[in-house]
């Protein structure tokens, strides 16, 4: 599989853009024509900088408004072609892509357009270069693939051949299976784009929604599995016009989009293991079984709050660990470890963002075959000196730079607590009923989301909902949930675009993207809240409006409402079940804790109560700055 990406796909002048796609390990780059002529080296020094990068240049693209103009603008596009056929061979490539004319003057006609190829074709092979037609799905006479590739077929010209766009055929909902009768030899690239499902105009849509392949909703993978099924052997090209991107770090988007085309043919070689799919040999989506710890980095001076918080919940001091200043928190199978290393990442950690969940350890059934599927989905991996006895955990970077361990219950990795820890017996600890850990919330700035969705997604076995959007008196917070179908892995992932929110200001205040909460599962969530306020926790404060509302809402009795009330519980309900919610106070710059329970088969997160405690948690704030 030779991977390609358009240069427009991605922010930078075109040196930097070709800096940022070879260093994400692609083979080759299709050259935007508006980034070759704003680009301050000539054709020539472009073709000798993408080969010492490494980089086939794969195509050049577009031309426009070709097929079926009426005289004098057929001659003129013609002397169009041959001025583009010579910067391509100074350029140093073969291909260019002819797009669906546009035009309000183009004329119709399948033979008009094939007669116009053929002579192009002959134009075109004089020059050496050959020439692909792709349907765009707004073209004024041919905006679909079926239609452009009749045109190809009747051109009947070596020079002249079908490129297929994964954006244009499934944006207009044409079956992918239509691709299948195509001979492969007369596709001559194929681009790759996916997007979220919005009804909209396609121009509009395609120009500022596309994203990477698994980052949205189309089925790209039925449309690739179409393409393997021809026998087509070039290269996989994406072409992603995306506000995001084109603002965005170039070396970030160019090594997501690497991920994407690694995901996609893993997926389309799975799903049609009889074809002679290539691409890179990996386990996989790896199965994850439950979180396994969560670490937490801060200072001596600090812990003590962080101490206290976990103890009014119900924690016991387990264990230390036995060369490192590490405390371990346990309840049920809920595991908290608590790193006052003064060396290590975990110290770089606290430096930079404060005490901060920094890690998270995740059972799965086999560590081995998860570090090799995320070695070769480009995960980058995290390794740093262990002291002797110790076990090296694998682990790779995570959001904003934090880790994801893997643990599994069948190597020695399964004694990492009784191997490192002297574990002890804390009497003095009160159970609250905690018993697991429900899910993480990952709080990062908006233009991160696609990232991570996709980096979740490409390595693990999980799902993503659809987006929705929390309100904040300060703007809007985007929140996404990834999955899978057991529930032993739930992470949401908060989009903030304004510092102005709670969750913007949380990225702000600790210098970057990380764990903003934790949600921990109760059975029995009101002797829960009893227990944690006996213990001398005093939950977020919800307004008394919250509860009016809530009883006119939902049709509750008063006995239910003063009881979710007195103890500031938020609750939800669904078809299958029901929901309950109490929150800790803040620490640090936004770190705070969630106790909920699910009852019946409630899937859901609550979202309808986010307004509500985002707002008491704004109050409680502006009370703590005030005093």
């Amino acid at each position: 599989m030779r991977t390609s990406i358009a240069t427009v796909s991605i922010s930078g002048d075109l040196g930097e853009k070709l800096e940022a796609i070879a260093a994400a390990g692609f083979d080759g780059v299709e050259i935007f024509e508006n980034d070759l002529l704003t680009f301050g080296e000539s054709p020539a020094e472009v073709r000798a900088r993408a080969a010492d990068l490494g980089l086939a240049i794969t195509l050049f693209q577009p031309f426009r408004d070709f097929e079926g103009m009426p005289e004098p603008l057929r001659s003129r596009a013609f002397d169009r072609a041959r001025y583009k056929f010579e910067l391509m061979n100074e350029l140093g490539t073969d291909l260019m892509l002819v797009c669906s004319n546009v035009s309000p003057l183009a004329l119709g006609g399948i033979d008009r357009a094939a007669a116009d190829f053929h002579e192009l074709g002959d134009i075109a092979s004089s020059a050496g270069v050959r020439v692909g037609y792709e349907a765009l799905a707004w073209g004024r006479h041919v905006n679909d693939h079926r239609d452009a590739w009749e045109i190809v077929r009747r051109a009947d010209h070596a020079h002249v051949g079908l490129i297929l766009d994964s954006f244009h055929t499934l944006a207009r909902n044409i079956d992918s299976n239509t691709i299948r009768s195509i001979p492969g030899d007369k596709i001559f690239i194929v681009q790759l784009a996916d997007a979220p499902l919005i009804d909209m105009d396609l121009l509009y849509w395609s120009r500022h929604f596309r994203n990477m392949p698994g980052e949205g909703d189309l089925p790209v993978v039925d449309f690739m599995r179409a393409v393997a099924a021809t026998g087509y052997a070039g290269p996989l090209s994406l072409e992603i016009f995306n506000d995001q991107f084109r603002g965005g770090s170039p070396a970030a988007i160019a090594i997501d989009g690497k991920r994407s085309l690694v995901y996609l043919m893993d997926q389309v070689r799975r799903a049609e293991p009889d074809l002679a799919v290539v691409g890179i040999p990996m386990p996989p989506r790896i199965d994850v079984e439950g979180f396994a710890f969560v670490e937490f980095a801060t200072d001596a001076s600090e812990r003590h709050q962080l101490d206290t918080l976990l103890r009014t919940l119900g924690f016991s001091q387990a264990g230390r660990h036995r060369s490192k200043d590490v405390t371990l928190y346990r309840q049920n199978e809920i595991n908290i470890v608590v790193n006052t290393e003064k060396t290590g990442l975990a110290r770089a950690s606290y430096l930079t963002h404060g005490t901060s969940a920094y890690a998270i350890g995740l059972m799965t059934a086999d560590v081995r075959a998860t570090v090799d599927r995320a070695g070769a989905l480009g995960a980058q991996m995290f390794e740093q000196p262990v002291a002797e006895g110790d076990f090296e955990i694998p682990a790779i970077r995570g959001v904003g730079g934090g880790l994801i361990y893997f643990l599994d219950g069948q190597s020695d990795l399964a004694r990492v607590w009784d191997v490192e820890f002297e574990l002890q017996l804390d009497r003095g600890a009160r159970p609250a009923g905690l018993t697991h850990i429900d899910h993480v919330a990952q709080t990062m700035n908006y233009d991160e989301m696609l990232t991570w969705v996709l980096f979740y997604r490409s390595i693990f076995a999980v799902r993503k909902s659809p987006m929705v959007d929390v309100l904040d008196p300060g703007g809007i917070i985007r929140s996404q949930v990834i999955d899978n179908a057991s529930g032993t892995l739930r992470l949401t992932l908060n989009g903030a675009d304004s510092g102005r929110t709670f969750a913007g200001r949380f990225v702000s205040k600790t210098f970057g993207s990380g764990i903003q909460h934790l949600a921990f599962a109760t059975s029995d969530i009101f002797a829960t809240a009893d227990a944690v306020a006996g213990a001398g926790l005093s939950p977020l404060r919800i307004s008394a409006n919250y509860y009016t509302d809530l009883q006119a809402r939902l049709g509750l009795d008063q006995l239910a409402i003063d009881r979710l009330q007195v103890r500031n519980i938020l609750y939800d309900r669904d078809q299958q079940g029901e929901f309950f919610q109490f929150y800790t106070p803040t620490i640090g710059e936004g770190f705070f804790i969630e106790v909920l329970e699910r009852r019946g088969v409630y899937t859901g997160y609550g979202a309808v109560n986010a307004p509500f405690r985002i707002a008491a948690q704004k109050r409680a704030m502006r009370g703590q700055s005030s005093a």
